[in-house]
């Protein structure tokens, strides 16, 4: 079975993280969810979705104060993690291994084990501090993959746009998928 820890921290875009924990379900998925103190308010205030709502979907769900936690130790086998979205605090954590709390200990010992880490960093504009971490990232394997919606798709709405964006997480993950409509030429 596919496992994978999925993130959500406290920057906008909270419905990432939801969206995607739905379509990983209906994927047959086991799901290892970790939220943020600062995404529990961002869920609240930017969602219809509760707390509760959320944790009840995933497989297993962490306190970010869990240290002890399974995904924070390398021995946990998992196929990825994705942190959706990725603020721009956890991100700088991440980059300089600053592992004071689970998600960025989880995504440490993602680095460190060489599996796969997506992050959906959500900031703009971008300062050079920013585009430095993000670099030094991609350069160690990291997945930067900012929620940027494409168009060739024909999106509908905002939930066609998630929708795209979930199933390319799903393709850098190595999970077939449905969700993205291909280029093609005519």
């Amino acid at each position: 079975m596919t496992r994978i820890v999925l993130a959500i921290s406290g920057a906008t875009g909270a419905i990432y993280g939801i969206k995607l924990l739905e379509a990983l379900n209906s994927a047959g998925v086991e799901t290892q969810l970790i939220i943020s103190d600062s995404a529990q308010k961002t869920i609240g205030m930017e969602t219809d979705y509760s707390l509760n709502d959320v944790t009840k979907m995933a497989s297993q769900q962490f306190s970010n104060s869990d240290i002890a936690a399974p995904p924070a130790s390398g021995s946990f086998l998992h196929q990825g993690m994705v942190i959706a979205p990725c603020s721009m605090k956890t991100l700088a954590a991440i980059a300089s291994g600053y592992a004071d709390n689970l998600i960025n200990r989880a995504a440490d010992v993602t680095i460190k084990e060489r599996r796969k880490l997506v992050l959906l960093v959500r900031e703009t504009p971008l300062s050079p501090i920013h585009l430095e971490n993000m670099l030094k990232l991609a350069r160690l394997g990291v997945i930067i993959m900012p929620p940027v919606p494409s168009f060739y798709h024909l999106p509908k709405n905002m939930e066609d746009m998630i929708k795209q964006l979930t199933g390319r997480i799903f393709d850098q993950l190595g999970i077939e998928n449905s969700l993205v409509k291909r280029w093609r030429e005519d």
